[in-house]
């Protein structure tokens, strides 16, 4: 059955699937200029049909994603669930992950429906990624791809009432390259005021400074044999490319590009001074109530895709540790197995670390943070990855059978299904009430997800010790200050 409402632009027809009406491919901005910001959509006439996915934004062919992108530019849409279209629901809208440089919001481990039958209305969208979003190109604004994000969270401000949501409780939440959009929207001032609540699930640590990002746009630009301000005259669908021939040969920029050459980053938010201003750790005001956690063993995934699971030798594990260790002595004797030491010390590097330094940064500014891990063990794919990096997705929308995630869990779902139910459980009654259901980090209490679940001391004891700065601006050459 048809399921009319008007939005911001017109009129959009969704539908009603097992008692959630759904709406996908609502245009919430338009891109008239080509790398530039997010204007207001164009309107339409009579009702348009919101049933399928608009279509993704240019991105890279990692993974085997299929992006379907054409050669337009109208990728900036969003989606929404809804278990009912009267009263003032809380509103949980999602920022999907990808390396800055993929992701799209049709996924199927992101769809809604699981999440909306506990009450939340769900919203989902599309933002610019790669070059296209996050490349520093001259005469453009920087940071595409978070406007796209404050466009649309603008239009949830606007719009999500028609859709049976409280404007007044919106919490972001988002996962890998997700989580580290949050946490730049945090401390964006276009983004003051849109939401109340964010969960921040694997908050990566990579931010660039403008020298870093406009030396890897050049690269990238040359790839085609053009500079960074000829890129608009080329078709979409070819930057990414561009950037996965660079990406492929990191390796050969590890002196030029130091760190995020050596942690495979080849996009990121730009500290820019103006759209984000500073790094999350430095402007958190305490304003937004905040959860924010990691899972145990987040390198492994990584390691796994690159073939290099179970096969780092002591040189690689003891290479990581210098390059990336604020003090490698004490990590090698505190891991001595190798394949221990490389994960532990890529994952902090990379992601629980400055997940970590957010929480303590949020509770510095006077603001509230709750912390979990995840540390439930992923019996997919022959097991040997852990809690790995991702594997929070499926169980946070309870899609464990759904998209490339699902592989992580495999087909005996008991312990999916239990450590899914506390997440989904957790999360829905933080954009609720502001509360998970555990005590906050001012006391040091985490929430381990597991089977069963607790609550105890954070458990990365050694990590914290070494970690005592935040994580710096990702610079030119080695070093990971500013250049």
């Amino acid at each position: 059955m048809g399921v009319d409402i008007r939005v911001t632009g017109g009129v959009v027809r969704g539908r009603d699937e097992g008692g959630i009406a759904v709406f996908r491919g609502i245009p919430f901005a338009a891109l008239p200029v080509r790398f530039g910001e997010p204007e207001a959509v164009r309107p339409w006439p009579g009702a348009r049909d919101a049933l399928v996915f608009g279509p993704p934004p240019p991105q890279s062919s990692a993974f085997g994603m299929d992006d379907g992108a054409d050669s337009g530019t109208d990728w900036l849409t969003v989606n929404v669930w809804s278990p009912g279209l009267s009263g003032r629901r809380p509103v949980m809208v999602w920022i999907q992950g990808g390396g800055y440089a993929f992701g799209m919001s049709g996924l199927p481990e992101y769809d809604g429906a699981a999440l909306a039958v506990d009450g939340v209305v769900v919203v989902t969208f599309n933002y610019r990624v790669g070059l296209e979003g996050f490349g520093l190109l001259p005469g453009s604004p920087p940071n595409r791809g978070l406007l796209d994000q404050v466009a649309a969270l603008g239009w949830v401000q606007a719009n999500i009432a028609a859709f049976g949501g409280d404007p007044d409780r919106v919490t972001v939440f988002g996962q890998s390259a997700g989580a580290g959009s949050i946490a730049a929207l945090l401390v964006m001032p276009r983004a003051r005021g849109l939401f109340r609540r964010a969960i921040v699930q694997s908050m990566p640590g990579a931010y660039f400074s403008p020298a870093l990002a406009t030396d890897i746009a050049e690269v990238c630009a040359g790839q085609l044999s053009l500079t960074p301000g000829q890129l608009a005259s080329v078709d979409p669908r070819a930057l990414p490319a561009a950037g996965d021939a660079v990406a492929a040969r990191l390796p050969e920029y590890a002196a030029r590009w130091g760190l995020a050459a050596h942690a495979g980053v080849l996009f990121a938010p730009v500290v820019d001074g103006d759209v984000l201003p500073v790094t999350p750790w430095e402007g958190l005001t305490g304003e937004v109530d905040l959860v924010v956690g990691h899972t145990r063993h987040e390198q492994r995934l990584l390691s796994a895709l690159t073939g290099r699971l179970g096969h780092i030798t002591a040189g690689e594990a003891a290479e990581a540790a210098e390059l990336f260790g604020p003090d490698p002595g004490r990590y090698r004797s505190a891991f001595p197995d190798p394949e221990e030491l490389f994960d532990v010390v890529r994952s902090d590097w990379l992601f629980r670390m400055p997940s970590i330094g957010l929480a303590d940064a949020q509770l510095a500014a006077g603001g509230t943070a709750y912390v979990y891990e995840l540390t439930w063990p992923a019996p997919g794919m022959g097991g040997g990855l852990g809690a790995c990096h991702g594997l929070d997705v499926p169980l946070v929308f309870g899609n464990l059978g759904a998209g490339q995630p699902a592989v992580l869990i495999g087909s005996d779902t008991r312990g999916a299904r239990e450590v899914s139910r506390q997440m989904r459980g957790a999360w829905t009654a933080f954009a609720t009430t502001g509360d998970p259901g555990w005590e906050s980090f001012t006391a040091g209490a985490t929430r381990l997800f597991d089977v069963p679940g607790s609550v105890a001391p954070y458990p990365e004891r050694i990590s914290r010790e070494i970690w005592r700065d935040p994580p710096a601006v990702l610079g030119l050459g080695r070093a990971a200050t500013a250049g």
